[in-house]
């Protein structure tokens, strides 16, 4: 995998970190996203301390000036984006009666306005070369749905549907498109759900206990990996058994 670029988004923490330092330390130079520069600058430099590649960028990316912006750092620090993974995202739990316009607008802006914007970004070069990578996050809570989180739910579930599409359109050409649906994770957004949320969902899952990021990351990385190349239009899920498929 030497001289391979990854973006990834949403870097900063949980599982966009793991997945940055799993890349990195395969080979990829690595481009770290998150909204916040700073946290960005620490996963980038903790990269650099192990002896990999890494440049961090701060970024929006359901704005459109912002993901030009991110795309075009990534292409002239490492060359045109041979993996991108669609990771940033947020999280806010609420009942459905409760939900405002602004909640519902913001969850999907982030998560499939995001991934829609970023994709565009990087795709023509991927097509161009006839080869690429494109991962998108998700969640087993698009494929299940999810109490107090039907916007959160609503998003995830666009982005499995969203990749599914593109994968018919673009694999004859060269590039793959797949998602990873994690179940609970061990991160910073999933300890900002209420303990009573968490604490009843981590007594139904067959594993009894929420995964880690850098098992996550594993995942991501062998669907960027030769190992996976029938994998087209995947959804795959490091989920403790919440998804049985």
């Amino acid at each position: 995998m030497a001289g391979r670029s990854a973006l990834i988004t949403g870097a900063g923490s949980g599982i966009g970190r793991a997945i940055a330092v799993k890349l990195a330390a395969d080979g990829y130079s690595v481009t770290v996203n998150d909204l916040s520069l700073e946290r960005a600058t620490a996963v980038a430099g903790e990269i650099r301390a192990a002896g990999g590649t890494a440049v961090a960028v701060a970024g929006d990316v359901s704005s459109e000036t912002d993901v030009a912006a991110i795309h075009t750092l990534a292409v002239e620090a490492h060359g045109e984006v041979s993996l991108l993974v669609n990771n940033a995202g947020i999280a806010h739990q609420a009942l459905f009666e409760t939900l405002t316009v602004a909640d519902f607008d913001r969850m999907f802006a982030v998560h499939v306005r995001g991934t829609f914007l970023m994709t565009k970004a990087v795709l023509p070069a991927m097509l161009a070369r006839g080869a690429g990578d494109i991962v998108n996050v998700a969640s087993q809570l698009g494929q299940i749905g999810g109490v107090e989180l039907v916007h959160y739910s609503g998003a995830k579930a666009a982005i499995i549907g969203m990749t599914k599409a593109l994968a018919r359109e673009v694999s004859s050409r060269g590039v793959r498109v797949n998602a990873v649906a994690p179940g609970p994770i061990n991160t910073p957004l999933v300890m900002g759900l209420s303990e009573e949320w968490r604490a009843t969902k981590r007594a139904g899952l067959p594993l009894g206990r929420f995964g880690e990021p850098e098992e996550v990351a594993e995942t991501v990385a062998f669907l960027a990996s030769p190992a996976a190349s029938l994998f087209v239009g995947q959804t795959l899920g490091p989920n403790s058994g919440d998804v049985m498929l």
